[in-house]
């Protein structure tokens, strides 16, 4: 129970640890996730979290309270009673309070208090506390006031815009309130609409007074105080009690400076006070986050990694990669006689300033040559582009379709970053892939066995011209050395071109082999290299949304049930 209500029970005390934890889960919340979060319900929270430090930085265990009411409720003339001299304005011209009056109990002054709170008028009540050893006694409060910082406010009705200005600010930092009203205004709109519907959450540090019981009969005050009480319930105060007060007769005073001196007693009230504000403002930032989130694994689907590809122009790389084997498969094993005109084929890796990529010593630990600048690969076609748009709108339906309209948004942002970018990033990947082994052993034997070929075969035909020659000039015959029926320069030209021409065809039969082999590994290195942009850049800030927003939900409900 509330100290605030009658009764040796006393509420839950919210320790310092506690309001600190649900201060700190809420300033990490708003660090998490301001950006994403409501706005005004953010700067409320901002704050709140400033206010709290403030509040809790300030020394001394004085507990703010402040009578707050509509014009003509009689605040002023209760703020008398219970200090038991006339120290607040009391007139028939309405509003008479202006400024807050503060009314301090206890040997400290509560300076630094009353200077954070911006109140002037400051009064120091006599000690003159009425204890009772022995807790009985009509007119007797059991404990102390030693430590009550009693405001009494402007009206929050007031005709003038200043007065009720000051009145919501005072309201926003005092520890406890006491709404005051009377038997016409108690039904007020304002007060149960604007303040105490609005509070409903502080219910362990309120307490309303229907002051002005004199007015009525004794059966009236009990119709109005039941009616009051309903009402209040209707606000969301379930545990709500109405006090009956009459500054005129002395009625109701001596109960209401008990439940003060119950307040001030359990010297918690300011911790009850800033505790139910992190609650109030942590459940109104909880609406928006979500209970839950997808699991999104830390990794890029294939669909999506295909059409970044794609757009990134790998198979136009792996068909030059393959061209490029066969090119210089030719250039090696080709035939000795015809292999130079492989050099006027164009080489599709130059013309797209990828060939100054080489593995020095293998795929795995391989030393690239800096590459710096731009690839020249074509840009991606309007289908590429379009494959692209729908597997970005794809992952992020997945990841943030269920989320709440802010946090939905940011997915969509972290798995749509600019175009450019991704395209650069893209093409830095292509760019550092390496895309050229060191040569194949069997490149050096093929062009070994060309040359040893072509050899044999320019020195037959030079040896059958010089016999030719010889027979034309009629010169003696030239002994010729025979291999069967056949003689030697015959054979080793014959042979020179005709192996020659079966080992280009060989060459060209394991270029194809080959040149299938080096494209799927240039294909696999670079499916690797988009993976990992893909990761970097759309993937990861796709899980970090949603990690915050896990933590975020985490922080907010930790602040909210913290106490």
């Amino acid at each position: 129970m509330s100290p605030l209500r009658m009764g040796s029970q006393t509420a839950a005390s919210v320790t310092a640890e506690v309001l600190t934890e649900q201060a700190e889960s809420l300033a990490q919340a708003l660090d998490l996730a301001s950006a994403v979060l409501e706005p005004a319900a953010v700067d409320l929270a901002t704050r709140l979290v400033g206010k709290v430090r403030e509040r809790t930085s300030i020394a001394g265990d004085h507990t703010v309270v402040a009578l707050a009411g509509a014009t003509g409720s009689g605040k002023s003339s209760l703020f008398n009673a219970l200090i038991g001299e006339p120290v607040a304005a009391i007139g028939a011209r309405r509003p008479t309070t202006s400024t807050p009056t503060a009314a301090i109990w206890g040997p400290s002054a509560a300076t630094e208090l009353l200077d954070w709170l911006h109140i002037h008028q400051r009064h120091a009540v006599a000690t003159s506390d009425r204890v009772a050893a022995d807790g009985a006694g009509q007119g007797t409060t059991i404990g102390s006031l030693q430590g009550l910082v009693l405001l009494d406010l402007p009206d929050f009705d007031s005709r003038v815009a200043e007065h009720r200005q000051e009145a919501q600010r005072i309201l926003e930092l005092v520890d406890v309130f006491v709404w005051v009203t009377d038997p016409q205004k108690y039904a007020d709109a304002l007060l149960h609409d604007d303040y105490v519907r609005a509070l409903a959450t502080h219910d362990a540090v309120t307490l309303i007074v229907l002051n002005q019981a004199d007015r009525l009969t004794p059966s009236a005050v009990e119709m109005c105080r039941n009616d009051l009480r309903r009402l209040a319930q209707a606000d969301g105060l379930t545990e709500a009690q109405v006090l009956v007060t009459s500054a005129s007769t002395g009625a109701g005073i001596d109960e209401l400076r008990q439940r003060l001196a119950n307040v001030v007693a359990g010297a918690s009230a300011a911790r009850q006070r800033l505790s139910a504000d992190i609650v109030s403002v942590a459940t109104r930032l909880r609406a928006g986050v979500n209970d839950n989130e997808i699991a999104l694994a830390d990794d890029a689907d294939a669909a999506l990694v295909d059409a970044l590809a794609r757009a990134a122009g790998v198979p136009v790389v792996v068909d030059a990669v393959r061209e490029d084997y066969r090119r210089a498969s030719a250039q090696s094993g080709g035939w000795l006689f015809t292999r130079w005109m492989s050099a006027f084929r164009a080489d599709r890796l130059a013309r797209l300033h990828l060939d100054k990529v080489l593995i020095r010593s293998s795929v795995q630990e391989s030393e690239i040559r800096a590459v710096v600048g731009r690839s020249s690969i074509p840009p991606p076609s309007p289908a590429a582009r379009s494959a692209v748009s729908l597997a970005l709108r794809e992952l992020a339906d997945r990841a943030g379709g269920s989320l709440p309209v802010r946090w939905s948004q940011a997915v969509t942002d972290a798995a749509t970053p600019e175009d450019h970018d991704l395209s650069d990033d893209l093409d830095q990947a292509v760019l550092h892939t390496p895309l050229r082994t060191r040569n194949p052993v069997w490149w050096t034997v093929m062009g070994g066995l060309q040359w040893l070929l072509g050899s044999a075969a320019v020195v037959g035909l030079l040896w059958l011209v010089v016999i030719s020659v010889a027979g034309w000039l009629q010169l003696p015959e030239l002994p010729a050395p025979t291999l069967g029926p056949l003689a030697w320069p015959f054979v080793l030209f014959g042979a020179g071109v005709l192996l020659g021409l079966v080992a280009a065809a060989i060459t060209r039969a394991v270029a194809r082999a080959g040149a299938a082999r080096r494209a799927a590994q240039a294909d696999h290195r670079l499916r690797e290299a988009i993976h990992e942009v893909t990761v970097e850049r759309i993937v990861g800030p796709v899980v970090a949304v949603l990690e915050r927003h896990r933590r975020t939900r985490e922080l907010l409900d930790r602040a909210r049930l913290a106490r």
